[in-house]
């Protein structure tokens, strides 16, 4: 026999390779994904990159030499797209983002998972009470925003508070914690109570609930901003509760949880404003962390709807950023502007409430703004921290990059790698009808 010429070997080593290869990825096919009982789904809203790296400086000890990590970093698995139907363009808005992430489907912005046509799309709550599961949200916005209106209602816009208000009386949602008294006035509140429902107002009532079903809303609208009531850490308490009550049923439960005031700061290019909304956020997701290591029969995943304001962490061409005013400052610019203007020796209280001494062209601003009242001192305070901490902004809207994708526990290796937001709600429908 001839010998086999080198080409030839090639060749056929080439060909077992890929064939060793297939057999290897059909082995891999066939391992099963671990079905979680439970889903804990959270939402940054407006939460784009940007957020959790000026997050993770913004954390950073000054005095180590290493930049540490944060829960972002240590639960970060891929990315997903965030574009609406075709018909609204590349840019979404919350609604049609939650839609997406809600029903696997895409719809129009302002959509409450309708389709085009505003036909309901089927939502992961729905499918999980017909699975025997609980459902529950825990919100910093209204109850009825659009974020989780999305997974708990049906809507041809996200501007009608009140038809989604009363909808929640059928939708089988067994905690629902947030703001919005406005919008349950008092006879829909005792419709809610016919039906099982404690009904809170708050937030302190939360450690004394033992209801199955709970409504608790606790501010007119948004719930108070963090950097304002720092003590109260509403999320991280309402994310407990919930877990608490939810984790009572057998057949185990979907939570949603949404960090929704990161966005309301976006849009207002209020950095101070939007890190203390990313530290509370953060606390929650650790609470979820600590609760998957406790019960692995979970799957905790993170993401955002898209990213709000084109923020960036340093601008004007410097290569710097300077999150330490960020830490000094003792509430809102909003909250600080307005008791500003309504004291007399109100630039001693703009610099206590900074806690930072200003320079005289900061002075020198500030009394210009001082006359023409709150407003015009709020703006001209948002972009004095913005020089100081050399932060930049595109604009007050939302932007169409991508955003990152945070898993952990039970089915989380489904989600590596970069998805569509569609693609998220698709493999979390997968997972709950896998369950026997």
């Amino acid at each position: 026999m001839g010998q086999v010429s080198t080409p030839i070997i090639a060749l056929i080593t080439a060909c077992f390779t890929v064939i060793s290869f297939g057999l290897q990825a059909s082995t891999l096919a066939q391992v099963e994904t671990p079905t979680p009982k439970n889903i804990i789904i959270m939402i940054g809203d407006g939460m784009g990159p940007a957020y959790t790296s000026a997050y993770r400086y913004y954390k950073d000890n000054p005095s180590t030499n290493e930049v540490e990590e944060t829960v972002f970093d240590r639960l970060l698995v891929g990315t997903s797209s965030t574009y609406p139907a075709k018909e609204s363009g590349y840019i979404t808005d919350s609604a049609a983002a939650a839609t997406a992430l809600a029903t696997g489907e895409k719809s129009y912005n302002g959509a409450i998972s309708v389709n085009a046509q505003h036909q309901p799309l089927t939502t992961l709550f729905e499918l999980a009470y017909k699975q025997g599961k609980k459902t529950g949200i825990a919100v910093t916005s209204q109850v009825n925003h659009a974020t989780p209106a999305a997974f708990i209602s049906h809507n041809e816009s996200r501007r009608n508070y009140e038809q989604i208000a009363k909808s929640y009386l059928k939708s089988n949602t067994d905690v629902i914690l947030g703001g919005g008294q406005r919008y349950f006035p008092k006879s829909l509140l005792q419709q809610f109570q016919s039906q099982g429902y404690q009904t809170l107002t708050n937030i302190e009532q939360l450690s004394s609930s033992s209801s199955k079903k709970v409504l608790g809303l606790f501010a007119d609208v948004q719930l108070p901003w963090a950097i304002d009531d720092k003590q109260a850490q509403y999320l991280t308490q309402m994310t407990q509760h919930a877990l608490k009550t939810l984790e009572q049923s057998p057949r185990g439960f979907v939570l949603l949880v949404e960090g929704s005031l990161i966005d309301w700061a976006g849009h207002d290019n209020d950095i101070a404003t939007a890190m203390h909304e990313l530290d509370e956020f953060a606390s929650a997701i650790e609470v979820a962390e600590q609760y998957v290591r406790q019960n692995p029969q979970t799957l905790l995943l993170v993401t955002a709807d898209h990213s709000t304001g084109g923020m960036t962490v340093a601008a004007n061409g410097e290569y710097q950023w300077r999150p330490e005013i960020l830490k000094s400052i003792a509430a809102t610019p909003q909250a600080i502007a307005t008791q500003a203007a309504s004291e007399a020796n109100w630039l001693t209280s703009v610099q206590s409430q900074l806690g930072i001494q200003l320079t005289e062209q900061e002075l020198a601003t500030l009394k210009v703004a001082y006359p023409h009242g709150e407003k015009a001192i709020h703006k001209v305070l948002k972009k004095l921290i913005d020089v100081r901490s050399n932060t930049g902004w595109t604009g007050n809207g939302h932007t169409g990059i991508d955003v990152q994708v945070f898993a952990k526990g039970a089915g989380s290796e489904l989600f590596h790698g970069f998805q569509d937001n569609t693609e998220i709600a698709q493999k979390l429908f997968r997972l709950i009808q896998q369950q026997n």
